[in-house]
């Protein structure tokens, strides 16, 4: 998909939401959503945009209510930067993240590999993830819904596309 942020954010909203979406996914579902709950349960492919003057990268992962796993190590810090440029102004800007189930997340940002990581799953000492533990859902997350996310500063979508990608064929020869 393509995104770019637009036009001035909503007075009063907090410095950290300036140029700030996301995509969400491997999200819980709807209808598991509490009244006092502040974030959606997901992996999130956080979107920034650039304040014209100082660096911030783009397609980071943020992790409400999960974990997420980089070269073997649980990492349970919120959010993860990748090593994307900074986009500035009102440009367009493409994103794709790939997402093979619990084994694989890789995040691209117009054709370049800015992050990689693995095995997405549930926190459970995250009230809204034990939560959905004690209702059977499992810790390690492979599948789940979609969410595109808007904080307090416009933003425009568009070529949104979604690919089934083809599991690869086992090794059966023993």
């Amino acid at each position: 998909m393509e995104y770019r942020f637009v036009g001035e954010q909503v007075a009063g909203a907090p410095d950290w939401a300036y140029k700030n979406s996301g995509i969400k996914f491997h999200s819980q579902s709807p209808n598991t959503i509490s009244k006092e709950q502040k974030l959606l349960v997901a992996v999130e492919a956080q979107l920034l945009g650039g304040n014209g003057v100082e660096g911030r990268p783009t397609g980071n992962v943020c992790t409400a209510g999960t974990h997420i796993e980089m070269r073997g190590k649980l990492i349970t810090e919120h959010c993860t930067n990748s090593r994307s440029e900074t986009y500035h102004n009102d440009q367009w800007v493409t994103v794709e993240i790939e997402v093979r189930e619990n084994e694989k997340v890789i995040h691209r940002i117009n054709g370049k590999i800015v992050l990689e990581y693995e095995r997405p799953q549930l926190d459970d000492t995250d009230p809204f993830s034990k939560s959905l533990l004690d209702q059977g859902v499992p810790r390690m997350l492979n599948e789940g819904y979609i969410a595109l996310q808007a904080e307090s500063h416009p933003i425009e979508f568009r070529n949104i596309e979604l690919m089934r990608l083809k599991t690869p064929a086992l090794n059966t020869t023993n």
